[in-house]
């Protein structure tokens, strides 16, 4: 899997509150399944809830969510385009500690294709990207600001695959 690691990174670059204190952002892939193809092909998709925990958090959650959302419009589309995913594929919940912070939960229910390809004796595997959208912005970069204060800043991202 290489959806979880991937925001994992995209967070921590783009929010300063975690690139400071990257040990507050905990990621788990909880209620995972395996869906094979039922066919000769071994090819398969993981199936799971990601449960991305924020601990202590002092910042903004606006500087967490727009990031958020980038990442999701090219990792899992599906969740911003499908009127029945997008209902309930981000959920959220915060823990309120003190004045100052708080814990934030946040899952999302991800899916990665896996292309298992047989030549003779030897298989190759290859995690598919997701088709990319096309984005209604031209800028690489962004940063996000609530007045003059700095939220978060990050790269616009491209499909990634992991081998």
């Amino acid at each position: 899997m290489y959806k979880p690691n991937s925001l994992r990174n995209h967070l921590t670059a783009a929010n300063p509150d975690l690139k400071r204190n990257p040990d507050k952002l905990l990621v788990f892939a909880d209620e995972g399944r395996l869906i094979g193809t039922g066919t000769a092909s071994r090819s398969f998709e993981y199936a799971y809830k990601l449960n991305v925990i924020i601990t202590d958090f002092g910042g903004d959650e606006d500087g967490l969510m727009v990031p958020l959302l980038d990442w999701v419009a090219v990792h899992q589309a599906d969740l911003l385009g499908n009127p029945d995913k997008r209902e309930k594929g981000i959920r959220f919940v915060v823990d309120f500690n003190n004045h100052d912070s708080v814990d934030i939960s946040l899952e999302l229910e991800l899916s990665e294709r896996v292309i298992v390809k047989q030549n003779q004796n030897r298989l190759d595997i290859t995690h598919a990207g997701e088709i990319a959208p096309a984005p209604d912005y031209a800028a690489p970069y962004w940063q996000l600001f609530n007045g003059d204060n700095l939220l978060a800043e990050w790269q616009v991202l491209k499909t990634e695959t992991a081998q």
